[in-house]
């Protein structure tokens, strides 16, 4: 008797605030992968089990969730995004649905009516290989700045594109960034130009850099009430939209110092809404000072964690044959892209990094800024050999010769994918590419998996809508909007996708004895769709919803 009491004395010391039951728990533990029922204490699970296991655990104060046989999963974790920025696009004008240049321009006529003179007007998310025609006149693929001019004459206008590799601005806007026709290239960039040698307004990669400046120098002028009034509404904003989506974490892929002393501020507060993983984007004469002082685990919390060097782009991307390949674009023959980051600066970024315990988050979209980023990887693995789990990794992976292939499990890199990536570029990356080199190295989602590749997912807010549903749809069947399926032999199976999400996030992030799986003694990190994605008619996927997204057992979000 005296072995039962105690057990029931421990559990009356552990009853829960929270269970949730009556379920699809899908736990990812290896352990107990399916179960019905969880129970939670605090910030942390403490059952898990079926036929009234958890039970016990339940008090006349527990807030109990009846699931009704939806399908609950660890807290999803959006594996690689750009938190502030997802904040100020949601403050913007959004023109990623736009369909021609047309109605682009028609929306910024539209912000010019209610702006004030002199005010900067700013949009993001357009692609112009996704419109249904393209304007005249048409140089390199872009349109021209003299219908922006026209209808914004008094008002500087920056126009994002939707993969953040280039800007169409009008001709204030150049004006401003003291961009003229005599202006050099950048290096690792292009001010487009037409035949007299006029700036068209559209600056690719780090072109584009004089008037990102130039509006962060306008916006800097404003009271620092109102920019923290401004930062904090992005911090919000970003939230909301991430957790109404399912997302519990969010690695948050480069920030400043200044920036992260801010999220420390928020941490300090108690006002960090959503788990950040973030990683430091400073030159390496910036960060060798301060790497030590910057380097968090676990803060606030477990709400703030600063321990890896990103998104330094080592290239640029596809869509503005900006990512750097080892042979030349097919439909841009003069070109095999950029190197946007000078390879001594990531040199000397992966020497702090080492030194510093952080992991290497690079992107490395081409063929060749993949090979270049495995040369530095691992030249500092051998030369380190005690660091014997750094975890680093290559963000996009969307090219990648074969013998490459190789390298990355040999070396242990993390291949960090987005899903939406492979059939958002699917309509126009053979153009690209050709169809030979675009089918044997192009978005080898599944070929990295079976490689025993560890392979993260998530889909680069606000380069891409922040939906995981539409993400895991993507990278299972591989079908781009027009119905046609992006080589299809690269389909990730259920399993591996919700992997991806889950697990491997976790791990990529040094995390996984605390997240990534429903286990006890885990964080209650919890998503829950309204329907089983695992197993319903992949079409129904897409009409699946987020019933619950669950953080550290407080419910953030429940839907309708």
């Amino acid at each position: 008797m005296q072995g039962k009491e105690a057990i029931i004395k421990h559990i009356d010391q552990n009853l829960a605030d929270l269970v949730i039951k009556n379920g699809k728990i899908l736990t990812m533990d290896a352990a107990r992968p399916l179960v019905e029922e969880l129970a939670v204490r605090g910030d942390t699970i403490i059952a898990v089990g079926n036929d009234g296991e958890v039970e016990p655990y339940i008090s006349s104060d527990s807030i109990v969730i009846d699931l009704e046989g939806q399908l609950a999963v660890p807290g999803l974790i959006e594996g690689h995004g750009h938190y502030m920025s997802l904040g100020e696009s949601l403050m913007g004008l959004n023109l990623r649905p736009a369909r021609s240049w047309e109605q682009i321009v028609n929306i910024v006529a539209g912000a010019v009516e209610t702006a004030t003179p002199g005010d900067w007007i700013v949009g993001r998310g357009w692609h112009q290989d996704k419109w249904d025609d393209l304007p005249s006149p048409i140089i390199d693929g872009f349109p021209v700045h003299h219908r922006l001019s026209e209808y914004s004459p008094n008002n500087p206008v920056i126009l994002i594109h939707a993969s953040g590799h280039g800007v169409l601005v009008n001709a204030l806007a150049l004006e401003q960034s003291a961009i003229y026709p005599n202006t050099p290239n950048p290096a690792g960039g292009e001010i487009i130009r037409d035949s007299h040698g006029n700036p068209t307004g559209m600056l690719r990669e780090t072109a584009q850099d004089a008037a990102r400046e130039a509006l962060a120098v306008n916006l800097s002028k404003r009271p620092i009430d109102v920019i923290d009034s401004e930062r904090r509404q992005q911090v919000k904003l970003a939230a909301e939209e991430a957790i109404a989506n399912g997302i519990t974490s969010f690695h948050d892929m480069g920030e400043t110092f200044q920036t992260i002393d801010f999220y420390r501020m928020m941490a300090d507060e108690g006002n960090l809404p959503l788990r950040l993983y973030v990683c430091v984007q400073e030159p390496s004469e910036v960060m060798q000072d301060k790497l030590a002082d910057y380097r968090m685990v676990g803060y606030g919390n477990n709400y703030l964690t600063v321990r890896a060097i990103g998104e330094k782009v080592l290239d640029g991307a596809l869509g503005v044959h900006g990512g750097w390949l080892l042979e030349p674009y097919d439909d841009m023959p003069e070109s095999s892209g950029f190197n946007v980051v000078p390879l001594v600066d990531l040199r000397r970024s992966a020497e702090l990094a080492i030194r510093h315990d952080y992991q290497m988050a690079i992107q490395g979209i081409g063929d060749r800024a993949t090979r270049e980023l495995l040369d530095i990887y691992e030249k500092n693995f051998r030369r380190s050999p005690a660091k014997k789990d750094p975890r680093w990794r290559i963000e996009h992976c969307q090219v990648i010769h074969p013998d490459d292939l190789i390298r990355y499990s040999k070396l242990n890199v993390i291949a960090s994918i987005r899903g939406v990536f492979a059939t958002s570029d699917g309509p126009w990356v053979v153009k690209r590419l050709g169809e030979k080199r675009a089918r044997q190295r192009g978005y080898l989602y599944r070929t990295l998996m079976e490689s025993g590749i560890t392979v993260i997912n998530g889909t680069d807010p606000p380069v891409e809508d922040i939906n995981p549903i539409d993400n895991f749809y993507r990278s299972i069947t591989r079908e781009m909007e027009n119905g046609e399926l992006f080589f299809p032999e690269q389909r990730l199976t259920r399993r591996q996708a919700l992997e991806t999400y889950t697990v491997n996030n976790a791990f990529a992030a040094f995390e996984e004895n605390i997240k990534g799986s429903l286990t006890p003694g885990k964080l209650a990190d919890i998503t829950v769709f309204s329907r089983d994605i695992m197993t319903i008619p992949e079409k129904d996927i897409l009409n699946t919803q987020i019933a619950y997204t669950i953080i550290g057992g407080e419910i953030k979000y429940q839907g309708s």
